[in-house]
């Protein structure tokens, strides 16, 4: 009878725990800002080893693998935003998109806390983390996302 019970209680735990990952995936989470400027500059750093640059625009840094199948759902969904936002802008360009493999930039990755993949960022055109998704998102939420950013230019520093 333990045995029953302890196998009901794990099945439980384990169904909760994969319903709140399932809820979290693909939603947009708004960045909390980094707690000291030790850990910025090594951001800023391993980001520029990487080479993801200011560029004024904000930019959709997301990683992936070639192992990894929901990337190519995140390539997809990215390209199909960035598009559409592109024929509106001014400049013909509206955000930059940098794809980064993980297993070539383990030490951004892990800077930038990603845990699993695809995990995506939404940067300003200064570098700094104002978005992260975990999973696929939606073109609404990814288009909702950049459209105030794109708006409202880039916070002055």
């Amino acid at each position: 009878m333990t045995a029953l019970l302890i196998l009901v209680v794990a099945l439980v735990a384990t169904l909760a725990v994969g319903f709140v990952l399932r809820s979290r995936a693909g939603k947009v989470r708004a960045s909390e800002p980094a707690p000291t400027d030790t850990v910025d500059d090594e951001r800023l750093t391993r980001l520029a080893e990487a080479g993801v640059t200011p560029t004024g625009r904000p930019i959709v840094l997301h990683f992936s693998a070639d192992w990894c199948g929901p990337c190519a759902a995140v390539r997809r969904v990215i390209g199909q935003v960035l598009t559409r936002l592109d024929a509106d802008a001014p400049g013909g360009t509206a955000a930059t998109e940098v794809e980064l493999d993980i297993d070539e930039n383990p030490s951004l990755a892990k800077t930038l806390g990603v845990l699993s993949l695809p995990t995506t960022f939404i940067l300003d055109g200064a570098l700094t983390e104002r978005f992260r998704i975990s999973g696929v998102p939606s073109a609404a939420d990814l288009e909702s996302t950049l459209i105030p950013l794109l708006e409202h230019g880039q916070p002055k520093s």
